[in-house]
């Protein structure tokens, strides 16, 4: 035993010793490591990939199994035989025979009535089976019930409180949103006053519109009166300038008198007192001035100011 601890000592040894003898490869410098190759002569491609190859192989069809022979036992003992002749009595034989039909028939007898005895118990227990199970039934329904009807109340009282909580928040909540809302409505004129607004589309486009109507006549009067006012300005100035003109020359007072009453019939002709008197109905304004029919004399100074100069 000792010998043989030696001899593996010794072994263990030589093998350290040869390995620390081996040449090994030098450590990878820094952010490298040895990944180990194949150096046999025999290279082996090395692959994830397991190859298959399918192979075909028919077999003989199953053949019958042949039956199996019958039993025989192996005889056991001599074989005797006896003779019986006519009008021999086998006694015993009957005798054996009757006791056997009789046990057989009085066994039959207490199987039947085992068998009557069992189906009683059978019966009178699946009948208390069937009450217990009835009675298991009507105590799980009530049961299922009790509970439906507890979890009815529980759902009950939860949407209660629940419509309650909600019905406190939306009172809460619309207690001042109704009156803004109805404010906010109020002033985009959902909810108006019947007078006001009757007065607003009704009557006031109605004013607006004879308001706009009479300025319109008013203007056109006074279009109408500065036309006049205009002709009356124009004929004062050309009367004034041919006054001046007969002033300075004395011959031609005879032509100035007759442009004179040329004048005067013009200013009082029926057209001009139909636009005046129009224009003053139209737009209430005063008629304009009739020209003075009282004009300056010829032998007036002409160096005089008129008062319509002014």
């Amino acid at each position: 035993m000792q010998r043989q601890q030696e001899i593996r000592r010794r072994a263990i040894a030589r093998k350290r010793a040869k390995d620390q003898l081996r040449p090994r490869s030098p450590e990878p410098v820094e952010g490298r490591k040895h990944v180990d190759v194949q150096t046999e002569l025999y290279l082996e491609e090395l692959s994830d990939r397991v190859e298959e190859a399918d192979v075909e192989c028919q077999t003989d069809a199953f053949l019958d199994r042949p039956p199996s022979p019958l039993f025989v036992p192996a005889k056991t003992g001599m074989d005797t035989a006896t003779q019986i002749f006519e009008g021999d009595v086998i006694v015993g034989k009957t005798v054996e025979q009757s006791l056997l039909e009789v046990m057989e028939e009085e066994e039959l007898a207490n199987l039947r009535q085992q068998q009557r005895a069992f189906e009683e118990l059978r019966n009178a227990e699946l009948v208390e089976q069937q009450r217990l199970e009835e009675q298991e039934r009507r105590h799980r329904e009530e049961k299922e019930r009790r509970i439906k009807q507890q979890q009815e109340v529980l759902q009950k009282e939860k949407e209660t409180a629940e419509k309650i909580a909600a019905r406190a928040f939306a009172q809460s909540y619309l207690a001042d949103l109704v009156p803004s809302v109805f404010g906010t409505l109020a002033d985009n004129g959902y909810f108006f006053d019947p007078v006001e607004r009757d007065v607003e589309q009704g009557f006031l486009p109605w004013l607006m519109e004879q308001v706009e109507e009479q300025l319109q006549c008013n203007d056109h009067g006074r279009m109408i009166l500065d036309g006049l006012l205009r002709e009356v300005v124009l004929m004062r100035t050309n009367l004034y300038t041919k006054r001046d003109e007969v002033v300075e020359n004395p011959l031609l007072s005879s032509n100035t008198s007759l442009m004179q009453s040329n004048i005067e019939t013009e200013e009082i002709a029926p057209g001009t007192t139909t636009e005046s008197e129009e224009a003053e109905k139209e737009g209430e304004i005063p008629a304009p001035a009739q020209p003075s029919e009282d004009l300056p004399a010829h032998n007036e100074d002409p160096g005089e100011d008129d008062p319509a100069d002014d």
